[in-house]
């Protein structure tokens, strides 16, 4: 069994998705603003899918809820990369957690991304 989608509820899904994008290499599949859906694909085929909020599944965004209740992870190849992610994102003045540090065995930080969405970067040793 693979993960085929995650779908996520954002107020902005351009902004968003242009996050994902420039930082970690996603390839936009489709941009829809009438019907307000991303979908946006990873190297493995994973999709992310960026929605306007639905009433019918709730309605709420992060942002609405002013409030994270969840988070995504991406996991890089090496340590070096995570700082190098870190660098390029604090330089932008995205919100980071602070430096990477070491944390249950890897090599992370936290950044929130347009939308609320907190991402979690990190790399971890082979086993």
């Amino acid at each position: 069994m693979r993960l085929n989608h995650l779908d996520f509820y954002v107020p902005d899904i351009a902004a968003t998705a242009d996050f994902f994008l420039r930082y970690f290499g996603l390839e936009l599949r489709e941009m829809n603003e009438r019907i307000g859906r991303a979908i946006l694909h990873d190297d493995q085929g994973t999709e992310i899918v960026l929605s306007r909020p639905l009433p019918k599944f709730g309605g709420a965004d992060q942002v609405e809820l002013r409030w994270q209740t969840y988070h995504i992870g991406f996991v890089l190849a090496e340590r070096s990369d995570v700082d190098q992610l870190h660098i390029r994102l604090a330089a932008d003045d995205a919100a980071v957690s602070g430096p990477p540090a070491a944390i249950r065995g890897g090599w992370l930080f936290y950044c929130t991304a347009p939308g609320n969405l907190l991402v979690e970067v990190g790399w971890r040793p082979s086993s």
